[in-house]
């Protein structure tokens, strides 16, 4: 029952509240130049999408914490999802200081993100830290795709996402690490496709 409340209240707290950050902010010493319209609305977008993904993540190791009869694999779940709260956060400020705002499809997102979690980890361990292996691979590129489409002159949201591809990279290599497997190709190719659909719906709601 404490672990089913704990969830229940990191969903909530992910969707409804602002987010805290435990580590300093990537941008911290960075210049902060104004940007023109143009730039402000495609930083906003991009953060936006961002912080979709931040959600997803937070839900995703969440349903998978849950999930797992391993005690030593849930805390260090619960430990990755504590620095996608940072993400989170990073990119839930950006997004303000942008005049942006988040997806209103959040709700939506970390329940679907959730119940991936939790089928992912009723399937095994090993297959659990396959499918982070390959979320993490795949927003790793993702993100690499942001850092060339974020305006020049957006240095604070590029330190972010920066920061974030480092994290997230990391976060690969460490599930490889602790056994995961690689996934069939058709359901890397699925969640690409679902990749995809979120981040064109995200942009724009």
């Amino acid at each position: 029952m404490d672990r089913l409340l704990t969830t229940l209240d990191v969903a909530l707290r992910t969707v409804f509240a602002p987010a805290r950050s435990s580590r300093a902010h990537p941008a911290q010493g960075v210049a902060r130049v104004e940007l023109d319209a143009a730039d402000t609305r495609m930083s906003g977008a991009l953060m936006r999408v961002n912080h979709v993904g931040e959600v997803c993540a937070q839900a995703l190791y969440t349903g998978q914490a849950l999930g797992t009869k391993d005690p030593a694999l849930r805390a260090h779940l619960l430990r990755a999802a504590a620095e996608e709260t940072d993400h989170l956060a990073w990119t839930q400020q950006r997004l303000h200081e942008l005049g942006g705002r988040v997806s209103l499809l959040n709700p939506l997102w970390y329940a679907g993100a959730f119940g991936l979690g939790v089928v992912a980890a009723r399937l095994g361990d090993p297959i659990s830290l396959g499918f982070v292996v390959e979320t993490e691979r795949q927003v790793e590129a993702h993100l690499e795709g942001h850092l060339q489409g974020l305006p020049a002159a957006d240095q604070v949201s590029r330190a972010v996402v920066a920061q974030m591809k480092q994290d997230e990279a990391r976060h690969a290599d460490e599930a490889q690490q602790r056994g995961a497997v690689a996934l069939p190709g058709p359901v890397k190719t699925l969640m690409r496709a679902a990749a995809k659909l979120m981040t064109w719906t995200a942009h724009r709601i």
